[in-house]
């Protein structure tokens, strides 16, 4: 990452009136923190393996009524939302739509660039969580699914 794209980044971070942003990719990690302290990191990142998750404590009766929630999906970076390829066409996925792991849900536009977002995943679309044209965070739920 270039000294540019910091700036643009930055310029995003205006735009959206966010206070903090961190980005992580493979072998590049940046954090940028708005305030007197603020730091800007180029590390190579390594990660860990994981660890075993803790035996599982003895199982408490659950009402036979209680929800759980839905997958959801989330947004891999920091941008503006739109459900839409333009203002006039309808929307990639509307509440009841069965989708696959290809199938385009919506666009997030970050640093002037049109993002395609594809679900990753299978079910169908219980919720819309974000409303089109507004800014969303990395790791936000756009979509709950059932």
């Amino acid at each position: 990452m270039d000294l540019k794209e910091i700036k643009e980044l930055i310029a995003l971070m205006r735009r959206n009136e966010l206070s903090e942003f961190e980005m992580e990719t493979e072998g590049f990690r940046i954090k940028l923190k708005k305030g007197g302290d603020a730091v800007v990191t180029q590390v190579p990142v390594t990660y860990a393996a994981p660890q075993p998750a803790p035996a599982p404590e003895a199982p408490t009766a659950a009402p036979a009524e209680a929800k759980t929630p839905g997958r959801e999906i989330t947004s891999p970076m920091v941008g503006t939302f739109y459900s839409s390829a333009t203002p006039e066409a309808s929307p990639y996925v509307e509440v009841g739509a069965e989708i696959t792991e290809d199938t385009v849900v919506c666009i997030i536009e970050a640093m002037k660039v049109m993002n395609e977002i594809k679900a990753e995943t299978r079910g169908v679309i219980a919720e819309i969580l974000v409303e089109n044209g507004k800014p969303v965070q990395f790791g936000q739920a756009l979509f709950r699914l059932k």
